[in-house]
């Protein structure tokens, strides 16, 4: 089994409820930020990064994300009767995914500045890694707000603290998650057993990144689009 990720998973199954009437009837993967959907700002990640095996889970309003997928060579993994929350929703994704560590990338963020999918392949190392999550410094995490969700070792190893913002970008080993008895969870419970096992790793992404998960975070997505922050160092 290759321990080289050569697939994605592009989560779009969410309700967006904190889009409050914009999502009324559009599901947030569909929103669009600078002319286009949300969708495809990251799907284009992943073309400019070469990953050719690329599935988008769907639930809420689904036939509308479907629609605008057909005829791209892009796998559903349709969520029904219920959503499966992330964790859930990467095992019902697996054999569409096939064997082996897998991209996972939220679809309601905005990036400037390097790819961030070809930035974590880069830093990926799989004999001392479960787990890779690009991270931001707290302070350059627009449209979010608190002291962050991790913090990082000289070693790069994460832990749960302040100071980074999980943006929603990783590379991670999916085996665990057969370990887990609930259908619907959160990758959450699988992070949480990796650090348990000191392999949950964390890097920093250098441009800018947008959480685009309220109203107010399309204007500020499309302000940093036009003029986006000096890169980190």
């Amino acid at each position: 089994m290759s321990q080289t990720p050569e697939a994605i998973m592009l989560f779009a199954a969410g309700f967006g409820t904190r889009m409050g009437a914009l999502t009324k009837d559009c599901p947030k993967a569909m929103i669009h930020v600078g002319g286009r959907p949300l969708l495809d700002h990251a799907l284009a990640l992943a073309d400019v990064a070469g990953i050719q095996r690329r599935v988008v889970n769907t639930h809420y309003l689904a036939d509308q994300v479907e629609d605008h997928l057909a005829g791209r060579d892009v796998a559903i993994s349709r969520e029904q009767p219920d959503i499966l929350e992330t964790g859930g929703g990467l095992r019902a994704a697996l054999p569409l995914l096939g064997a082996g560590p897998v991209f996972t990338l939220n679809t309601d963020a905005i990036w400037t500045g390097p790819n961030p999918l070809t930035a974590l392949y880069k830093a990926w190392d799989p004999s001392r890694m479960k787990a890779l999550l690009l991270l931001v410094p707290a302070e350059r995490a627009l449209g979010h707000t608190g002291p962050g969700d991790f913090a990082i070792g000289p070693d790069g190893r994460i832990t749960r603290g302040a100071g980074y913002v999980y943006t929603g970008a990783q590379i991670i080993d999916p085996t665990g998650l057969s370990l887990i008895r609930q259908t619907s969870f959160s990758l959450n419970q699988l992070w949480d057993r990796m650090s348990g096992d000191e392999a949950l790793y964390g890097t920093v992404h250098k441009g800018g990144w947008c959480d685009v998960g309220r109203p107010e975070g399309i204007a500020e997505a499309e302000a940093m689009l036009a003029n986006p922050p000096a890169l980190l160092g």
